[in-house]
């Protein structure tokens, strides 16, 4: 375990502070270590679940509604989704020993960034092979996390922001149509898509989502996406748009059956797609935990890192099993914790086991998948594009007043919407490399790292490369 660099404590176990306990106890337990009491402890828990809960079950009803599931399935798949998040959470939270988990606040859950390579490996698989291609692509990626965690630290320099900027940009950029199609009612072969009452539902989604980010205070403000998804749907409800019959059909409790879509699959060319991702993931996890450690007073260091990183290649490889998803931080929860400076890790486990039991119980997990397509549509325009800002403000970071980092970003961000821009454009190309180009994430990614290496690191002396992290 990472010992803090700064901070008062060195203990690396658990600890609490009883309410009359004076400040100068504060000497005895690091801040990350601290078990708060109920009062604190649960209000902290309830706004990462605020926080993380539109994100977690966004990638199964993308990937339920490309696939064409029913809505009892999308009930499964939304509650696996819940269930192995928060597996996944307590995990890193809590920690294996030395083997898994970088005991800080740190979420892990289905990553948006798998969003759109999966509905490519979607979109060239038959009807009835589309999700068992999706998690053997899956699981091999996480077999692929487990296998290079340890030494990821010392490829980090070769992801630097420049090339974590352009994927996060694109990641925002080439979902876009998706939440788009929502707008218009999600079929695109109904007589009725793109009428102007989806559309009018949509655009009162997303403006009450602004009204509570403009007017609301803390926590309402903190869960502007939900209550614009309660909103909009309680809306839709007396025009008949709002459909009850996942909810009336639901089970109340029951767990996930194993390989409940089918055995997996595993083709070449999905596998290569989702590994080129899963160093996204890795690059994202590990920028997480280094964001993290800094403001909870804990560095990260290496043996962090690789413990962090097993935790996602464990539920990224286990995931599918039950209907997972390829997993990684989120960075929303980072910003939870910067913005509260509540850095008790205890606080996110409560949040994971929260998530277990939501999983547990496919109802709830029904409630969410009757929300309208049009509402998400609307919700899913602020949630995509914050993505892209978020990318943004990470290319903002990386230099772009050099000739070279603009012509990089210029080059990759263009591979990257080929795609989007010309959906035909690798038509011609065999089936593998439609599958890796036909997605703009894993084209502009596959572009940035290239370059980033042609520029900065063939003939040169490393310029403005980070250094390795030591692992274990």
């Amino acid at each position: 375990m990472a010992q803090p660099t700064k901070g008062p404590a060195t203990a690396e176990g658990p600890c609490s502070t009883p309410p009359s306990t004076p400040a100068t106890a504060s000497t005895e337990c690091h801040p990350v270590d601290e078990k708060l009491p109920a009062s604190r402890l649960v209000p902290a828990a309830l706004q990462h679940i605020a926080a993380m809960y539109a994100g977690v079950v966004t990638p199964p009803l993308i990937i339920g509604q490309a696939v064409g599931l029913d809505a009892a399935g999308m009930t499964r798949l939304i509650a696996a989704g819940l269930l192995i998040a928060g597996c996944a959470t307590l995990l890193q939270t809590l920690g294996i020993g030395r083997f898994a988990g970088n005991r800080l606040p740190f979420v892990n859950a289905a990553s948006s960034a798998g969003i759109a390579p999966m509905l490519a490996i979607a979109e060239t698989s038959a009807p009835g092979h589309r999700l068992p291609a999706i998690y053997g692509a899956v699981m091999v990626a996480g077999v692929f996390c487990l296998a290079v965690g340890p030494f990821f630290g010392r490829l980090l320099r070769f992801f630097p922001p420049l090339v974590t900027g352009v994927v996060i940009t694109l990641i925002g950029v080439t979902l876009m149509p998706v939440p788009v199609g929502w707008a218009q009612g999600g079929d695109r072969t109904a007589a009725d898509f793109g009428a102007m009452k989806y559309l009018a539902l949509a655009g009162f989604t997303l403006v009450v989502i602004l009204l509570f980010q403009r007017f609301g205070k803390g926590f309402v403000k903190q869960i502007a996406l939900l209550l614009g998804l309660l909103i909009g749907t309680l809306a839709a409800v007396p025009f008949g748009m709002a459909d009850f019959t996942a909810l009336r059909e639901a089970p109340v409790a029951a767990l996930p059956t194993p390989f409940a879509f089918g055995a997996p699959e595993f083709q070449p060319a999905a596998i290569l797609s989702l590994c080129i991702v899963m160093l996204v993931l890795m690059t994202e996890s590990s920028a997480g935990m280094l964001a993290l450690g800094e403001i909870c007073d804990r560095r990260s260091d290496g043996r962090t890192i690789t413990r962090g990183l097993r935790t996602d290649g464990i539920a990224t490889l286990l995931g599918p099993v039950f209907g997972g998803f390829p997993t990684s931080a989120f960075a929303q929860n980072v910003g939870v914790v910067s913005l509260t400076r509540v850095r008790s890790r205890y606080v996110v486990a409560v949040a994971g086991g929260a998530l277990i039991v939501l999983g547990a119980f496919p109802v709830l997990g029904a409630v969410v998948s009757m929300v309208p397509m049009p509402v998400l549509g609307g919700a899913g325009i602020v949630l995509f594009g914050s993505i892209a800002v978020s990318g943004i403000r990470t290319l903002s970071e990386a230099g772009l007043d050099d000739s070279s980092n603009i012509i990089l970003v210029a080059v990759a961000l263009g591979a990257g919407i080929i795609p989007l821009a010309a959906p035909t454009f690798y038509a011609a190309f065999p089936a593998w490399a439609q599958t890796v180009l036909g997605s703009g994430i894993s084209a502009g990614a596959l572009v940035a790292v290239l370059l980033n290496l042609f520029f900065h690191h063939l003939g040169t002396r490393s310029r403005h490369t980070a250094p390795a992290l030591k692992s274990s």
